[in-house]
């Protein structure tokens, strides 16, 4: 009895594998893809002082990053738009000099939400003694409502070329039977003029000292749909 139950229960699952196999489908990749303008930027600046007193270097780095904080509330930056990333200061021995020195640095990331106030922004930031800029990131504040807007295009593109295809064939679109969703963000990376450069330049002139580009928000789907 038990034999019997086995095979029966073999012959059932070929079964409903074949069947499985059988319905008819059709796999397209849908792609949904927007440009749209930056108006926001994620900034991290940093301030790095080395000497060979670990006090004096501490105290030298505390007075520009408190002149650094003053300049970024001066430009109406909220304080929760702007936080300390990293403070560190490290022993180092120069084996030409056989001597040890101490470094000390800190990284401030700031949230600009008005790009208007880019350029005036990072000047005063120089002058009140940042010494790098690690990173500047562009995006938009309307990021989220954008790729809700994009992986719908991305699904009615899917549909349609299914339908293209379909209709070559004269058959016609079922249901979605399944949805892959492989969308991407790309952001574009600033171009801009080296900094103490810009500040030698004449206080007169205008300044332009970065190209902002655009953000490129794509959705790409692999959708299977019933061929009826």
């Amino acid at each position: 009895m038990k034999k019997f139950f086995l095979v029966l229960t073999l012959i059932t699952a070929m079964v409903q594998a074949q069947t499985i196999q059988t319905v008819p489908q059709i796999s397209v990749v849908g792609e949904g893809k927007i440009k749209v303008t930056p108006d926001e930027a994620f900034i991290t600046v940093g301030v790095e002082n080395i000497g060979k007193d670990a006090s004096e270097v501490k105290r030298k780095n505390d007075e520009v990053v408190e002149s650094v904080i003053k300049t970024i509330k001066k430009q109406g930056i909220a304080p929760a738009d702007f936080k300390t990333e990293h403070v560190s200061l490290n022993k180092n021995f120069d084996y030409q000099t056989k001597k040890y020195s101490y470094k000390a640095t800190q990284t401030i990331s700031i949230h600009l939400k008005d790009l208007s106030k880019y350029d005036v922004l990072m000047m005063e930031l120089v002058d009140s003694g940042i010494n790098n800029i690690q990173g500047v990131d562009f995006k938009s504040s309307k990021l989220e409502e954008l790729q809700s807007e994009i992986r719908k295009k991305a699904i009615l593109n899917a549909k349609k070329k299914a339908e293209d295809y379909a209709g070559v064939l004269g058959q016609k679109v079922g249901k979605a039977i399944a949805i892959t969703d492989n969308s991407q963000t790309f952001y574009p990376q600033p171009v801009y003029r080296n900094v103490m450069m810009a500040k030698a330049m004449d206080e007169s002139s205008v300044r332009e000292t970065l190209a902002i580009g655009e953000i490129e928000i794509s959705s790409t789907v692999n959708v299977s749909f019933e061929l009826n």
